[in-house]
């Protein structure tokens, strides 16, 4: 494994049918369910200088994290805490390879999923060499498309993105212009069913 990803493979991975992967991210974003990545051996998520925001109600993550790795979150309430990463830039909970508190990982890591720069068309910040296997590995995924709805959401999801890159409504970063889309493809779908 090199940089996070497998080294052996770089060929396209399946992403699974867009409007069933979108629904599952809505459900995800809004902590219904956890997202559900085919993540393989790859840890690039893991590997990309991310700091991962935990929330006061996390009790059982908190538990296992220890209180030196945190840090108050800027502009977020009380409680609010920010995991680092080591000076190479890994998550201090990857070990040998894997997450030594995966059954108790904050709910960032569980709803993370990199599917959603190709479902938006938000490319990983190019200019960050710190988010390269996180891009490397986001550009390998191929939704299908079996249906016209399929077809028309990925359409509405990607318009939703471009809408946001407005300056004053632009995130920060790619990350979060990419879930603000999805969210915002949420609302739309969720307005054209009530109609």
């Amino acid at each position: 494994m090199t940089d996070g990803i497998d080294a052996d493979d770089d060929g396209p991975l399946a992403a699974g049918d867009f409007s069933a992967w979108l629904a599952g991210m809505h459900a995800a974003l809004r902590a219904e369910q956890e997202s559900d990545v085919p993540c393989g051996t790859c840890t690039a998520c893991c590997t990309s200088s991310q700091f991962v925001h935990i929330e006061p109600d996390e009790i059982d993550t908190l538990a296992h994290i220890p209180k030196e790795l945190l840090f108050p979150a800027p502009r977020a309430p009380r409680g609010h805490v920010l995991m680092g990463y080591d000076e190479r830039g890994h998550c201090p909970m990857l070990v040998d390879g894997g997450c030594s508190i995966y059954a108790h990982r904050p709910r960032t890591c569980r709803t993370y999923d990199c599917r959603i720069f190709p479902a938006t068309g938000v490319e990983v910040d190019a200019d960050d060499d710190t988010k390269v296997a996180i891009g490397r590995r986001s550009r390998r995924w191929r939704f299908s498309f079996p249906t016209h709805a399929d077809r028309v959401a990925y359409e509405s999801t990607r318009s939703a993105a471009a809408s946001l890159r407005e300056p004053a409504d632009a995130p920060p970063n790619a990350t979060g212009l990419a879930v603000r889309a999805i969210e915002r493809s949420d609302s739309t779908s969720s307005r054209a069913h009530d109609d």
